[in-house]
């Protein structure tokens, strides 16, 4: 049986086994880590994410493009789904790399889609939240998901990702070395 916590019904739930103790199942979260190669350079597309908390937040602050599903649902599908959300396009149709999952400091487990492809950023705007804001003040305010988005090397997106997330950087390059024709390796 599965019961939404108390402290927080969207982030995590408890399942409560037979003998009545509960552990709790990490949110899952689904993301298209977008790549492309410019001169050379291997880049990739990261967001910042928008509301007050982030505001002035900078290095380790920035994410992959991602969304929480539920198990049963396809990963892969949640994935362009979220991308085409929090971006405001539809991903670019390209050669796929599934990478392995990474856990995040949180207990979030995401999965994540490596996609070569480019994607002019002209237009692009992400979905919204809503979140009392200033705390306590009882006033409604939207923000976008993601307020910021941007091509990075990757050198720098490893300065701006969350920590959690780097991982999938060293991932996407090992994935691209062994996919390359041996001469050019």
């Amino acid at each position: 049986m599965v019961f939404p916590s108390s402290h927080n019904p969207v982030a995590r739930h408890t399942v409560v086994s037979r003998s009545g103790y509960g552990r709790a199942v990490p949110t899952l979260s689904a993301g298209l880590l977008l790549h492309r190669d410019t001169g050379g350079v291997l880049e990739v597309l990261i967001g910042h994410p928008g509301g007050p908390f982030w505001s002035r937040k900078d290095e380790g602050a920035w994410s992959i493009p991602k969304g929480e599903y539920v198990e049963g649902e396809d990963p892969w599908t949640v994935a362009q789904r979220e991308f085409t959300e929090e971006v405001g396009k539809p991903p670019p149709a390209g050669s796929r790399i599934g990478l392995v999952p990474v856990r995040q400091p949180s207990g979030k487990l995401i999965t994540a889609f490596a996609v070569r492809g480019d994607l002019d950023l002209t237009g692009a705007h992400s979905n919204t939240f809503t979140l009392e804001w200033p705390r306590g003040s009882g006033t409604l305010r939207e923000f976008p998901e993601i307020d910021r988005l941007g091509w990075f090397d990757l050198q720098t997106a490893r300065v701006k990702l969350l920590k959690g997330q780097r991982p999938l950087l060293d991932q996407l390059v090992t994935a691209l070395e062994a996919a390359a024709p041996p001469e050019t390796r």
